[in-house]
């Protein structure tokens, strides 16, 4: 049986899922629409499993079922959006295009954003603004994770940044990275399919070097570069975290009510026009040698190419529903007849089975 699911379906599955534990149909539509993209680009550890911790924190009540967000200009240059415990693609796709608006006309914006739960990818949002003209730069603060360069305790939160360049007739560059030295989702899935690291990801509880990413997990990550990605794991937790209003890694995770999903914060975004800025209507013409340059280099990769290849060719996407489907949720799935409303195709019968002996057993409808 093949577990082949097409973009739509995972679309559909998502959306389903979360309208299913609650949450509203702009904002569940929203998430499907990152969740999708991000198997469709082949980010695994930013896609299907991420389900269970977005509905998780909907079900515990610490993300708004039915949110208000509020956005307003507090200067021509900067827009301060109150998220109302919303998820963060429901504000990108309420808001970005009034960032691209205010930058086109100035030539720099800020989207300052609090009380929200940002669970995924950076690059979508820097895409956005790339797409329509402009540089991108977005950060986000998380738990604490990662410990500080020469320390044995966590302090910071994997801190991801993403860039994007935009280009006149070419893809734009995008890149989105963990200020740790593995995104902690793929710590979490190298756990979970027992796979090893490299040496360098990360320490164990007692502060000795591991492999292991479970002992990983018990024990913490370390930033990428040594004490370079440190700063950078530190910068970030300034700017998505006093900056916006927000509360830094630490402080946050004190807030947390450990649901399983993520926890309430900040995202600081940041729109530049590089037709303003350098008052040149062919500004892409000195960035284009550049590119060229990298490319002809023989291990050059240029940051998206990858996603876009993958756009290119995919049709449809393999997943295991374990995935995101993991043993501590599974039997409140169930009884919760999540999987009954879905609609039905062949890879997701032996979960409808399963389901429904449970519920018959358990249940009287």
């Amino acid at each position: 049986m093949s577990n082949a699911l097409s973009i739509e379906e995972i679309f559909n599955l998502v959306r389903d899922t979360l309208n299913n534990a609650g949450s509203s149909d702009d904002q569940s539509e929203a998430v499907a629409e990152t969740i999708s993209k991000a198997e469709r680009d082949g980010s695994v550890s930013h896609g299907l499993f991420r389900l269970p911790g977005y509905y998780a924190s909907l079900k515990s009540g610490k993300v708004n079922q039915n949110p208000s967000p509020k956005l307003t200009q507090t200067t021509k240059a900067v827009l301060k959006c109150d998220g109302d415990r919303s998820y963060a693609p429901l504000i990108h796709k309420k808001y970005l295009n009034n960032l691209v608006e205010i930058t086109k006309e100035i030539g720099v914006g800020i989207l300052s954003i609090n009380r929200v739960a940002h669970f995924a990818s950076l690059w979508p949002e820097t895409e956005i603004l790339a797409e329509n003209g402009l540089v991108g730069i977005a950060c986000t603060s998380y738990m604490p994770a990662v410990a500080p360069f020469g320390a044995h305790e966590k302090l910071y939160g994997t801190n991801p940044i993403s860039f994007s360049w935009p280009r006149k007739n070419a893809n734009p560059i995008v890149f989105d990275m963990a200020t740790s030295s593995l995104a902690l989702g793929d710590v979490q899935i190298a756990a979970r399919d027992g796979h090893d690291l490299p040496i360098g990801t990360g320490i164990d509880k007692e502060g000795n070097g591991t492999t292991d990413p479970k002992k990983i997990l018990e024990g913490m990550l370390l930033p990428f570069g040594g004490y370079k990605g440190s700063h950078f794991a530190m910068m970030i937790e300034f700017l998505a975290g006093p900056l916006v209003g927000e509360t830094t890694s630490f402080i946050t995770k004190e807030n947390n009510i450990n649901d399983g999903g993520p926890p309430l914060g900040g995202q600081f975004i940041m729109a530049l026009s590089p037709e303003i800025i350098s008052d040149l209507n062919d500004w892409d013409k000195n960035a284009e040698p550049f590119i060229e340059k990298l490319s002809s280099f023989g291990g050059g990769r240029i940051p998206g190419k990858r996603r876009h290849d993958n756009r290119r060719n995919i049709k449809k996407v393999e997943v295991n529903p374990c995935t995101f489907i993991p043993k501590n949720h599974f039997k409140q799935i169930l009884v919760e007849k999540i999987l009954t409303r879905l609609p039905l195709t062949p890879w997701y019968k032996p979960f409808y089975d399963v389901a429904n002996a449970v519920i018959n057993y358990f249940i009287q409808f």
